[in-house]
């Protein structure tokens, strides 16, 4: 029998044509290892300048010996409320007091009346005829003395930021009360007497609330 030879299988390499742009790509990656590496040693540069600089102001430094004593560590100090220390020095500086005297500035007609020094008589003829429009009111009767005193430093500081010249202050004519008293009839005049932008006030005319309300001139802030 005649035996047959087997050829042995060659891979086939390709021309110089494939080989072009392999090289062209391990070209590009040999460039951005080259970058990369050189980026590497850019950064590690500084750290290493700093870390020698370090080294060389220390060389000389030598270690204190061991005293024996103990340190526990000194507490933290205690945290202070200074915001809220402020508002409640601000709430204080704001606060009205029930025992001002004010008798010798109100005029004891039927209309009882107040105005500031140098405001002169006339203004009060003219609030009690209505001449300023008013603009806002605030309804305290009803109201424990503290809530009464609280809500109207707030009223009077939302009159002046929106500017209203001539608010009512309503305090109600006191027959709510225990024994029918009325309280805070008798200490709103006493509160609006101690704001600085209070320049007037008089008993509110019978169609406004009469008696149990205040008609009140308030000065503008300035420009």
């Amino acid at each position: 029998m005649s035996r047959v030879r087997r050829q042995p299988v060659v891979e086939r390499i390709g021309g110089l044509d494939e080989l072009g742009p392999l090289a062209a790509k391990l070209k590009t990656q040999a460039r951005e290892r080259a970058e990369a590496e050189r980026l590497q040693r850019a950064q590690a540069s500084p750290m290493a300048r700093e870390a020698n600089l370090f080294r060389d102001a220390v060389a000389d430094a030598v270690a204190l010996p061991p005293a024996g004593r103990a340190d526990p560590g000194r507490p933290a100090p205690a945290c202070v409320p200074r915001q809220r220390q402020l508002d409640e020095r601000a709430v204080l500086d704001a606060s009205l007091s029930d025992e001002i005297g004010i008798e010798q500035y109100l005029e004891t007609d039927d209309a009882l009346s107040y105005r500031r020094h140098g405001i002169g008589p006339d203004v009060v003829r003219r609030l009690r005829r209505g001449q300023w429009s008013v603009k806002g009111q605030i309804d305290l009767h009803g109201l424990r003395t503290d809530e009464a005193r609280a809500a109207l430093t707030a009223f009077l500081g939302r009159a002046l930021r929106d500017e209203w010249r001539c608010v009512r202050v309503i305090h109600g004519k006191g027959r709510g009360s225990l024994g029918r008293e009325p309280v805070l009839k008798a200490k709103v005049p006493r509160w609006l007497a101690q704001r600085q932008e209070v320049l007037a006030f008089c008993q509110a005319r019978p169609n406004d609330g009469g008696s149990g309300a205040l008609i009140v001139l308030l000065r503008m802030p300035a420009r």
